[in-house]
């Protein structure tokens, strides 16, 4: 009888596994599959006006009864899957917009997976195109278009763009010079200079990136659907050891050796811009090369008949800058244009994501952030402009920010709002910040290249590092190289809403040196600890919230064209502009200010001497140094009134 009894069990167990199995897999087909029930592929190469063709990909609603706007992204990322039968699992820039029915088109960009051509990692945009051999991102937009409307049936002649990051930079293009069927385009996270954003912060290298440069740009001869990059294996997952013990930047030249032997494309090719990482090594002051691939300088003539969404994550770590100087740019040369920000509590493209609980690393801000966006600000955006009726009247605000410290929406009719006013803290002895400046005193660290202050304690190896936005700095405060400054607990609430300025008066022992300030809000010991997902060795107790942070190389503090050393223990003046916040420190907390001289390996180890090109610096170069932060340094804030 318990024998008998014992296999009935088992036998309703397998069942019991197998129905959830199959009941698990069908709704999972039935996401995968919806796309694919009710849409058409197409798969063609459209010819660019040069007579390079790009591969395109076009997702039309299998409901032919009325007409639909198309909804494009370009990208260098691909536009994969390959083949008319193999669809993607979600299309277009959210679920509702997908599930609502338009026409949806994936194109590789110009040299770039199945796409003919030459790649060229932010392509400089040509104004005056002489004839049909000058294009760029602009014109290849606009061919795309131009054939789209003409030649996919029930398209309503309304074309809109999108894009995260890379396709972010591409939808920024189509606003310039714009076909004139573009009504609506989406720049989020968007790269604006590599100077700034990405690769370069303020002329400081982001070694953290190494691994990610040959995806970015390693050339190909022919049109692929398979990768020909190879991402370095640097065997650890102790990324910061991995990095000192490697020694100056010439050292990790070997891990691409392999591109330019196996490489078709750079065999013969002695152009340093063929390769990313030696166009890199050959430009690394902001000369010509990077002041031509910017595309902030370009936005000032955007037609008006498209309107601009950009999009941006707060604690964005690879593109923050772009998205807000693209914003402000065509505001300030286009104010008769629809032109939006939303700029929320995100990590890189982290809107994009379906899951409720919203979290930048350890710190929670809120549930559903990212699917509220979406449905009542991206999808309203997309669809007033490309299936309404197009005018200004989108019910939407002029910026929608998230303020991080009290965790709420605010709208504003313009960012930043109007009513701010500049506000200044000084930073003083036994570790104040103040009102008004007092007595003048020199605070020195030693900045010890064997032991650089590592921008996170994690050990890890990251492909490119976001969680650190929002880290918990208090390893950071321990340390004898980093100062610390900061408030009495606040008895009123305190919202920065704007850009920060770091205007320090400083000196070394050396003749270069990087500076870095981060801004902090420091919790109360008693706060509830409500955070979620947090890592087990953490507390909210005491949490020291990173709210924004910045280097600036030394040796570009006048100039980011023209670098010059520092003068020995010579009192010099470095300003750093710190990207813009909205957050609250809230009564209880402190405002904290720490300033520091490495950020390890988030950006490289400044040898401390100065060399014209850190690229190629030597091991002797690299020298340990004293710092001094004068007290006359001054922090000012964009705060509202």
């Amino acid at each position: 009888m318990k024998k008998h009894t014992f296999k009935v069990i088992i036998l309703l167990l397998l069942i019991i596994t197998v129905f959830s199995c199959k009941k698990n897999n069908s709704s999972e087909n039935k996401t995968t599959n919806f796309v694919q029930e009710n849409y058409d592929k197409i798969e063609t190469s459209i010819s660019m006006r040069d007579g390079v063709k790009l591969f395109t990909s076009i997702y039309t609603p299998k409901d032919k009864s009325k007409t639909y706007p198309i909804l494009m992204q370009r990208t260098p990322y691909s536009a994969r899957p390959y083949g008319v039968d193999k669809y993607k699992s979600k299309i277009a820039p959210n679920e509702h917009l997908m599930n609502e029915g338009n026409i949806v088109v994936y194109q590789d960009v110009r040299g770039r997976w199945m796409s003919e051509g030459t790649y060229d990692n932010m392509r400089a945009y040509i104004p005056n195109k002489i004839d049909s051999t000058f294009v760029d991102e602009s014109s290849d937009t606009y061919d795309t278009i131009d054939w789209l409307v003409k030649n996919v049936e029930n398209n309503n002649g309304n074309v809109g763009t999108w894009g995260i990051s890379y396709p972010g930079f591409y939808s920024t293009y189509s606003a310039i010079d714009a076909h004139p069927a573009l009504k609506a385009a989406s720049p989020q996270a968007c790269i604006g200079d590599f100077f700034f954003d990405d690769f370069h912060h303020n002329g400081a290298y982001l070694l953290s990136y190494f691994r990610a440069t040959p995806l970015f740009g390693t050339p190909k001869d022919t049109p692929t659907d398979s990768s020909w990059y190879k991402i370095p294996d640097i065997k650890t997952k102790d990324q910061y050891q991995f990095f000192l013990d490697a020694g100056p930047l010439s050292n990790l030249d070997h891990y691409f050796e392999y591109e330019k032997l196996d490489n078709p494309a750079l065999k013969n090719s002695n152009n340093a811009s063929d390769f990313f990482w030696e166009e890199l090594k050959e430009h690394p002051n902001y000369d010509e090369v990077w002041q031509s691939k910017g595309i902030i300088q370009h936005l000032k003539n955007i037609k008006p008949h498209v309107a601009t969404m950009i999009v941006g994550g707060e604690f964005d770590a690879e593109d923050l800058y772009g998205p807000l100087e693209t914003y402000k740019t065509i505001e300030k040369y286009n104010p008769e244009n629809y032109n939006t920000i939303v700029f929320g509590p995100w990590s890189h493209g982290q809107w994009a994501s379906t899951k409720p609980t919203n979290s930048v690393g350890n710190y929670y801000f809120g549930d559903s952030i990212s699917i509220k966006f979406q449905e009542q600000i991206e999808t309203k955006f997309f669809n007033h402009f490309l299936k309404g009726t197009g005018d200004k009247n989108t019910g939407l605000p002029e910026a929608y920010v998230y303020d991080s410290g009290k965790k709420e929406w605010n709208s504003y009719n313009s960012w930043p709002p109007k009513n701010t006013k500049k506000t200044t803290l000084f930073l003083s002895d036994n570790q104040k910040l103040t009102t008004d400046k007092e007595k003048e005193t020199g605070l020195k660290f030693i900045s010890d290249i064997k032991k650089p202050v590592p921008y996170s304690e994690d050990i890890k190896s990251v492909f490119t590092p976001r969680k650190y936005m929002t880290d918990d700095q208090r390893f950071a405060a321990r340390r004898g190289d980093v100062l610390v400054f900061e408030t009495d607990v606040l008895e009123n609430e305190f919202t920065l809403a704007g850009d920060i300025f770091a205007k320090l008066q400083v000196a070394t022992t050396g003749t270069d040196a990087d500076w870095i300030v981060k801004v902090i809000d420091v919790h109360p010991s008693d706060v509830e600890e409500t955070n979620k997902n947090m890592q087990k060795h953490l507390k909210l107790s005491n949490f020291h919230l990173m709210v924004r942070s910045e280097v600036m190389r030394g040796k570009f503090r006048n100039s980011f064209s023209n670098p010059e050393p520092f003068k020995p223990n010579k009192k010099t003046e470095v300003t750093i502009k710190l990207q813009d916040v909205h957050h609250t420190f809230k009564k209880g907390h402190k405002l904290q200010i720490q300033v520091q001289s490495t950020w390890f390996p988030l950006i490289d180890l400044n040898p401390q001497t100065y060399v014209d090109n850190i690229f190629k610096a030597t091991k002797e170069d690299f020298k340990t140094q004293t710092h001094t932060v004068f007290t006359s340094s001054r922090i000012e804030f964009t705060t509202l009134e």
